[in-house]
């Protein structure tokens, strides 16, 4: 039996492809999920999966995968991530992971191995949350953690579309129910989305679990006025209270200390003119810690700051929690397979968590879950310049691979 190995330029080819849509100028991609980007993608991760011999299945959420039979019947072992990114994606995150497991089916192919054990390729919906809340939307639905007629109720984040709409426009509702499957193991290549790997220069991580994410977001109602006639202390500046909640967030992280972090991504005010005091204020807050209790704590503490910074200025308050995600432990079985891998190819590894979201935490409570990491050049992602040398992608594609082969059960 020939050993399969992962090809470096049918890996790239694929990368290459896949960054031509939804294509942003001067580096990255934006393929929001459910645009026109984002079923252009699908149309391409379909027609690989069926050029490859899988058998395509997509569910009422828009999930797809592509399914290679084993020689007994049962669940697969499921090699996963996302196509959709932010508004200023950039090539590899998720994308790698889809990618690796498409290159992964294709060895297999190519040296006319079997399994014992179906292997499926998937691409699961939203899971960004960039254009509807919560992220990690297809795999939560998938397992049974998010219900589908509310995420199919869910408003756009600019209030611009209904997320079971755009589904349906796109052609991607497909006739597979919600939480029908879960597989034997399940297994994501990504980028690290951070700079460990690469300051510590080590080739693989092989990820612990991921930190509890809290998302809330903040409306305040103050009263807009003329700025130069109303006096300081006959204000309700809804803007100032808004300013004093991004502060609140800020110190609670910093007196927490790691791997306690907060972060205001999102603050308008309204009307928004130079000259005018601001009737209201939105903003949102990322909360995110290793532990349940600590950001429990966390998150209470910003709503007492929050609620205590409205009352001094007169304004009225309220919260809407966007996504709500307790930290997860992923399989020690299974993550020390991923650093048993690595070190046969004597690649270096090192045991992290993760600190972003990513679809297996919703497979981690059903099933054995776990991640492998390659490293970010500068830490950056989210961002058109997001970059990981090709050897790194195809040492962390051929970990995968040696893993998945190890779980599903070649057979001779």
């Amino acid at each position: 039996m020939t050993a399969p190995s992962i090809s470096s330029p049918r890996l790239m080819a694929r990368l290459r492809r896949m960054g031509e849509i939804g294509a942003l100028e001067g580096g990255g991609v934006c393929r929001l999920a459910l645009s026109d980007a984002d079923r252009e993608g699908r149309d391409q991760f379909v027609a690989w999966l069926e050029a490859l011999g899988l058998t395509v299945q997509i569910d009422v959420i828009g999930n797809i995968w592509g399914l290679r039979p084993g020689l007994e019947e049962g669940p697969p072992v499921m090699i996963g991530s996302h196509i959709d990114t932010v508004a200023t994606g950039g090539l590899y995150d998720g994308t790698l992971g889809v990618m690796a497991g498409l290159e992964l089916v294709e060895a297999l192919n190519t040296a006319q191995i079997q399994t014992r054990h179906p292997i499926a390729v998937a691409a699961f919906t939203n899971e960004e949350g960039a254009r509807f809340a919560p992220d990690m939307m297809g795999s939560g639905v998938h397992q049974g953690a998010l219900d589908l007629a509310e995420m199919r109720a869910t408003r756009a984040t600019d209030g611009s579309a209904v997320l079971g709409d755009e589904l349906d426009r796109i052609g991607y509702a497909g006739p597979v129910p919600a939480a029908s499957m879960t597989p034997r193991a399940y297994l994501e290549l990504h980028v690290e989305q951070g700079p460990v790997l690469e300051a510590e220069g080590v080739a693989i991580g092989a990820v612990t679990g991921v930190q509890g994410i809290s998302w809330t977001e903040f409306t305040i109602t103050g009263q807009s006025n003329h700025a130069g006639t109303t006096p300081m202390s006959m204000r309700r500046d809804a803007g100032v209270v808004a300013a004093e909640i991004a502060i609140a967030a800020r110190r609670i992280a910093e007196d927490a200390g790691p791997p306690q972090v907060a972060t205001v991504g999102v603050l308008e005010l309204t009307p928004g003119l130079v000259n005018v005091v601001p009737a209201e204020a939105r903003l949102t807050v990322d909360l995110r810690h290793t532990e349940e209790a600590q950001l429990a704590a966390s998150e209470a503490r910003l709503m007492a700051a929050a609620e205590a910074a409205a009352e001094a200025e007169g304004c009225a308050l309220t919260a809407r929690r966007l996504a709500r995600f307790g930290p997860v432990t992923f399989d020690p079985a299974l993550v020390d397979r991923i650093a048993a891998a690595a070190k046969a190819r004597h690649l270096t590894v090192r045991r992290m968590p993760s600190g972003a979201g990513h679809d297996a935490q919703m497979f981690a409570p059903n099933c054995p879950a776990a991640m492998v990491f390659v490293p970010s050049a500068g830490g950056l992602s989210h961002n058109i310049h997001e970059h990981t040398d090709e050897a790194d992608l195809v040492a962390g594609a051929q970990v995968l691979l040696d893993v998945v082969l190890n779980l599903a059960g070649a057979v001779a």
